[in-house]
């Protein structure tokens, strides 16, 4: 059931963009008088549809192959391959009647919309929920660094002031994209004295493989045990989790240490081992040092001290989850206009952040293996549906859809741009068959990204 809610999810936040960017070729062609033959969400390939409808010139409908949409213009050399409708002289009314100034904003209007939707995305949502942030002067107690914090160099305890020399005001800029794909100086406090610590360009490929919690994560005091795991899901293989995303069959579950041991929820961790705790991370590294070993777990309950003594288990957990009670938090709200500068803010600094990272690929700083498909791009959704994740998740994919189809390959916006522009300098257009063979090869240049993405997901599926 899970997975059908996250394909759900996906399919209804891409079916949206999709209209939206064709509404916006569709728009600009009609603005010109250029007749538009079809409007198609997803693919009618090789004749096949679910529905369709005609009004006036234009056929509407759904085709079956859901990776995108299209409109077919008359007089363009586009994905339909249209060799009979070009060998014909052309009419007032196609795509190449018009000048090349018209024919550049017809090919710019779906990544016009994409933008517009993703800033209109932004705005609403900030003018609605606002921001909720962590203060970073607040983190008392510094920070607790994961696998990928201490590759780095960052200390249990560190309290991180400064990006680049400038000041951290809220603890989220530590895992934002200014860090994660700037490659920028940090600047610890470390036992009174400062620090300055430089985040390789290459951090993206360990967050890809560890997760973002591996990073750095604000250190936490160990507080009363909000709840104790009773069960834990065992080990599935590839095929035993997509049957299980579809049907409601329960997986083979065994018994939590913590549980096990009789620890509940409500108890106050005092030692461990022996040795007094204080932060949460000091009883994960012991934990994590002790997998498949007995540790003794002191805690407080109802007036007495008692001592339990649960059976780590093989990924270094006991099953105990602590509430986030003494993490500072700071909310600010917007009115509609001040929202709007904020929400253009985050939308453009999304679509940097997909120029970034693709130059990084590019110049093999980061790792291809971070390219999704939709099946990634599902599990990001999740399986809890919520109007705000799926809006906002929904205008970070507008904008990488703008980014992405801006990008010079053949096939897509960005290559049609590109030639149009060349046609501007030269005079003159670029020729027909020249045209036919630079969409084949952008046809192939998709479908292998496309294939590649899906096989990134399906071996980060098998945990490889």
């Amino acid at each position: 059931m899970d997975g059908l809610i996250m394909a759900g999810q996906l399919l209804l936040g891409l079916s949206i963009l999709v209209i939206l960017h064709e509404l916006g070729h569709f728009l600009a062609a009609r603005a010109f008088g250029i007749k538009v033959e079809k409007f198609y969400l997803f693919f009618d390939a090789w004749g096949f549809k679910l529905f369709s409808f005609k009004v006036g010139d234009t056929e509407y409908g759904v085709g079956w192959l859901p990776l995108g949409g299209y409109v077919k213009i008359a007089g363009m050399i586009d994905e339909s391959m249209d060799t009979e409708q070009m060998a014909l002289p052309a009419e007032p009314w196609e795509f190449r009647s018009k000048p090349a100034w018209q024919r550049l904003i017809v090919m710019l209007g779906g990544i016009i919309v994409n933008i517009a939707v993703g800033i209109f995305i932004f705005w609403i949502l900030t003018f609605k929920y606002g921001e909720t942030y962590t203060p970073n002067d607040q983190l008392v107690n510094g920070v607790n660094p994961g696998i990928i914090g201490r590759e780095i160099g960052i200390k249990t305890g560190d309290k991180i002031l400064a990006i680049n020399g400038h000041r951290v005001v809220r603890f989220e800029e530590l895992i934002s994209s200014k860090v994660l794909l700037g490659s920028p100086k940090l600047t610890v406090s470390r036992n009174g004295q400062a620090v300055d610590l430089k985040v390789p360009e290459t951090v993206l490929n360990s967050i890809s493989e560890y997760g973002i919690r591996e990073f750095v994560a604000p250190r936490f005091e160990t507080q009363k045990i909000k709840a104790v795991v009773d069960h834990t899901p065992a080990k599935l293989s590839l095929v035993q989790r997509i049957k299980g995303w579809f049907t409601s069959a329960e997986p083979a579950k065994t018994i939590a240490p913590a549980f096990d041991a009789g620890i509940k929820a409500g108890d106050s961790v005092l030692a461990v081992n022996g040795k007094p705790v204080r932060f949460r991370d000091e009883l994960n590294t012991t934990a994590e040092n002790s997998k498949g070993k007995v540790i003794t777990l002191t805690v407080w309950r109802d007036g007495k001290v008692i001592d339990f003594k649960p059976k780590v288990a093989a990924d270094g957990t006991i099953g105990v989850l602590f509430g986030l009670k003494n993490l500072p938090e700071t909310h600010v709200n917007y009115g509609f206009m001040e929202s709007f500068s904020v929400g253009t803010t985050k939308a453009w600094t999304t679509f940097v952040d997909n120029g970034k990272g693709i130059w990084k690929m590019i110049t093999g700083k980061v790792s291809a293996r971070n390219i999704s498909s939709p099946i990634g791009i599902a599990q990001v959704y999740g399986s809890d549906f919520e109007w705000e994740n799926f809006w906002r998740l929904t205008g970070l994919i507008s904008m990488a859809l703008a980014f992405m189809n801006l990008l010079p390959i053949p096939a897509l916006d960005g290559g049609h741009v590109v030639f149009l522009i060349i046609e501007m300098i030269k005079g003159k257009p670029l020729g027909d068959k020249f045209m036919e063979r630079a969409q084949v090869v952008g046809f192939v240049i998709l479908l292998s990204l496309m294939v590649f993405a899906f096989g990134n997901d399906i071996l980060k599926l098998f945990g490889k």
